[in-house]
């Protein structure tokens, strides 16, 4: 019989492109990776991988295994959570990616919920990307994601993640308190805080501009939301801001409707093999009892 952890390492491998990329996912030394793949070849009687250029790619027999591979440990994943769902209670470990505003506007009162809803669900949580944290879901790093999908901006798509959307909210000019800005076109001279290229809300803002008939000045990147806010309240910017960031709190800075008044939609994705663990179930089901009233 084939031993299932290294079927596991034939996955990852077609997954992740590279032996250090499984090496670093698995907190594996790649030598152990290696001899692994090597023991599963001797056991299946055929080569399994072969030499591409610095790389290994899979043989046609390698790519026919992983297939069975992900089938495997897809009802493995099925029989864990059959047996969680059995015990009439949420417990375990929920590993969680989320961007800024999320972690700053959801978590918390997420987290105040779980305590009181699911008491034995730990929370593991690590702020990523979106773009980044979708894939990271799809191939097992993460059990739940909370991302974003601004307009005109799709987020990537990974066969097999159950998306539900968790609300909207609406994406607006902010701008300093004192500032004479009334309409995004008001903007074109003003100093921007964006997020660093490559970001969706650094695409969509930059877009926003040029549909309005600017090029923004951007002379502040970061990814710190917090200190973008504090940029545009003391008068040194004006940038795009998301509702969620600062739901039910004061802000020291205007905020000005855009044309179209455009929102931004913010979602859970799991894998779907999971989609029936109780634990992923509590943690989805208090972050949309998080959501701040007046966001939908």
């Amino acid at each position: 019989m084939l031993d299932v952890r290294r079927l596991r390492l034939l996955r990852e491998l077609r997954l992740r492109g590279t032996i250090a990329a499984v090496a670093t996912a698995l907190a594996y030394a790649p030598s152990a990776v290696s001899q692994q793949l090597s023991a599963l070849e001797r056991e299946v009687g055929v080569p399994l991988t072969r030499k591409q250029g610095r790389r290994l790619a899979l043989t046609a027999q390698g790519e026919l295994l992983a297939q069975h591979a992900e089938g495997i440990l897809t009802a493995l994943e099925a029989a864990e959570r059959a047996v969680a769902a059995s015990l009439g209670r949420s417990l375990g470990t929920v590993r969680i990616a989320v961007f800024q505003s999320a972690a700053l506007g959801l978590v918390p009162q997420m987290l105040r919920l779980l305590a009181e809803t699911a008491p034995e669900v730990r929370v593991e949580m690590v702020q990523r990307e979106p773009e980044t944290a979708l894939y990271d879901t799809f191939v097992g790093d993460f059990d739940l994601v909370v991302a974003e999908q601004y307009p005109g901006h799709a987020a990537p798509q990974h066969a097999g993640l159950d998306r539900q959307l968790l609300m909207t909210d609406a994406l607006r000019l902010a701008v300093p308190p004192d500032s004479p800005i009334e309409r995004l076109a008001d903007a074109a001279g003003w100093p921007w805080v964006m997020e660093p290229i490559g970001a969706a809300s650094r695409h969509f803002g930059e877009q926003q501009c040029r549909v309005a008939g600017f090029e923004p000045d951007v002379r502040f990147a970061t990814a710190d939301l917090q200190a973008q806010m504090r940029l545009i309240e003391t008068g040194h910017a004006v940038g795009i801001m998301n509702d969620l960031t600062w739901a039910g709190e004061s802000v020291g800075f205007r905020l000005i409707d855009l044309p179209g008044a455009p929102r931004r939609e913010v979602f859970t994705a799991a894998r779907a093999s999971s989609v029936g663990n109780p634990a992923i179930g509590a943690v989805r089901a208090a972050l949309r009892d998080a959501v701040p009233q007046g966001l939908a």
